[in-house]
């Protein structure tokens, strides 16, 4: 019976001692819907940071990420909480890297996360909008707000002598965001749009939209849409009907998809992406190639950056609660403390473990503005040869 005991005793001991070493984070992003061929690599450059702190050894007390995947669609916010409560609920993950659709991340904020405590880190939602949500400081992103795009879409434009545009926009925060953002600066760098005009994602047609886009005319038409679906619609419909030739592409639209379906048709159509350059966007370039990731691609950095600071959170509150992951989050991100690379997520676990302090650079340059705002840089591209070929950083 004694032995009977002891036995039970230490099978209990080490059940307890394997939950403990598991700690859940959640990946939350529209694997289907409007921007599902982004999806996969955002989620495969969160976990390569999973893997990275997993690798070290050096993570708490011995415990392991786990990464629990989460489909919001990008369409409906139903779904988007539903699937973000299954997380937190029944899950029990500490944190959340997502949403990426800014509509999913509002109503996951606003109705699942924030009410119960639980830190977001999009690497994708750049709406205006969540700068203003009440999120009780526990909504981060690593992308910049479509306040910056804007100012900067209009920038190229006016450099390169366009003065007349008309636009096509998600009928979604994103769009809406981004074509206020957009119009704000090129107005008053003097610029006219003849029309702007909303656009819904899922239909087969979009000759109606174009037609009205056609009538009001314009050098090129700007695009603020998501890449496999209404986005995508718009310039089909406009190649065909041949109402413009020549298109202004937001974030949205960056997709080898796009390239795929239009090729050489979108010759001289330019636009931006959030992107890096510098020490520590080539430190993720070769730490994704050395994981058979390929880094080009939209947000991919972001993503990368999101787990990171989660995970950096953790070690320097020395614990997986949800409230001390959201007051750490700011210490890690910003200076002081020695600046980590990414790829470096090893010794960054290393110096906190120590008691010192981290200035997270990671992939691209992270600097967060107080929470939910961050700063960051674009790439302005121009389609040359089927190919994206960079210009310049803004």
């Amino acid at each position: 019976m004694k032995k009977a005991l002891i036995a039970i005793a230490v099978a209990t001991l080490m059940s307890g001692t394997a939950a403990a070493q598991e700690v859940k984070v959640g990946i939350i992003f529209g694997f289907t819907g409007p921007i599902e061929s982004m999806t996969p690599g955002m989620a495969e450059s969160a976990e390569l940071a999973f893997k990275e702190v997993n690798d070290s050894g050096l993570f708490l007390n011995g415990e392991k990420l786990a990464s629990v995947r989460a489909d919001t669609t990008c369409v409906d916010a139903s779904i988007a909480q539903a699937a973000a409560e299954r997380l937190i609920t029944n899950e029990n993950v500490a944190a959340i890297v997502g949403s990426d659709c800014s509509s999913a991340s509002i109503a996951i904020a606003n109705n699942i996360a924030v009410p119960n405590g639980v830190v977001m880190v999009s690497p994708a939602s750049t709406s205006p909008a969540l700068s203003t949500i009440a999120d009780n400081g526990y909504f981060f992103r690593t992308v910049p707000s479509d306040a910056r795009q804007g100012e900067v879409l209009a920038q190229i434009l006016k450099d390169r002598g366009v003065d007349e545009v008309a636009v096509s926009y998600a009928n979604v925060d994103y769009g809406r965001g981004l074509s206020d953002s957009f119009a704000t600066f090129f107005v008053a760098n003097g610029g006219k749009i003849t029309v702007a005009t909303p656009h819904d994602d899922g239909k087969g047609d979009y000759s109606a939209e174009v037609g009205t886009l056609s009538a009001a005319g314009g050098q090129m038409l700007a695009v603020f849409g998501r890449a496999d679906q209404g986005g995508s619609g718009i310039i089909q419909a406009a190649l065909d009907t041949g109402a413009f030739n020549t298109f202004l592409l937001g974030d949205g639209m960056y997709s080898r998809t796009v390239l795929d379906a239009f090729g050489g048709d979108l010759e001289g159509s330019i636009g931006t992406v959030p992107w890096s350059e510098g020490e520590g966007a080539d430190s993720f370039e070769s730490t994704a190639k050395a994981a058979n990731l390929d880094p080009d691609g939209a947000f991919r950095r972001e993503s990368y950056d999101a787990a990171a600071l989660i995970a950096l959170a953790m070690q320097k509150a020395g614990s997986s609660d949800r409230t001390a992951i959201r007051d750490a989050m700011l210490d890690v991100a910003n200076a002081p403390g020695e600046k980590i690379l990414a790829g470096e997520l090893a010794k960054g676990l290393q110096i906190l473990k120590d008691g010192g302090e981290v200035d997270y650079v990671g992939a691209t340059n992270v600097e967060l503005i107080g929470v939910g705002e961050a700063a960051g840089t674009y790439r302005e591209y121009v389609i040359e040869n089927g190919d994206y070929t960079t210009v310049r950083f803004h």
